[in-house]
């Protein structure tokens, strides 16, 4: 198995049980020196898509997952990793029990764009089912978003 650390919609145990059933949630904490952002608007489908980006003064809370391989391949899918659309990176993850190095997907897009209320929307509601700090939590909520002109 390897350690994969989600910080957009898989940050939902009860979503990645979906999508990875046979890897379970080991633990969560902190990629520090890393932003949550949005980027690729124009490959969205309501606007810029989640990513992260090194920043030192910041910090993206995460819950760190065992993959196995079968429910790696299935989840690159989901990410859009096999398009190119996002890619793997190595990262740190700071947790009760020590440092971590694991994998994450980050864009392959320039930074930039809004993202939509509903995107909003899904990472703040899976943060909290991961049991994120309500201050990032809220702060998730607070954030600028696309108008969707309805």
């Amino acid at each position: 198995m390897t350690l994969y650390a989600a910080y957009g919609s898989n940050l939902d145990p009860a979503r990645m049980s979906e999508r990875c059933p046979h890897s379970p949630l080991q633990t969560t904490g902190w990629l520090t020196g890393w932003r949550l952002t949005f980027g690729g608007e124009e490959l969205g489908w309501d606007g810029a898509l989640p990513t992260l980006v090194q920043d030192p003064f910041e910090q993206v809370y995460v819950a760190v997952y065992d993959v196995v391989p079968t429910d790696e391949d299935a989840l690159d899918g989901w990410e859009q990793a096999d398009s190119g659309l996002y890619r793997k990176t190595k990262v740190r993850v700071a947790t009760m029990a020590g440092e971590l190095v694991v994998w994450t997907y980050v864009l392959d897009a320039y930074e930039g764009g809004l993202p939509s209320a509903v995107t909003l929307g899904v990472l703040a509601d899976a943060a909290e089912a991961a049991d994120a700090p309500a201050d990032y939590v809220g702060a998730l909520r607070r954030r600028p978003c696309r108008s969707t002109g309805l």
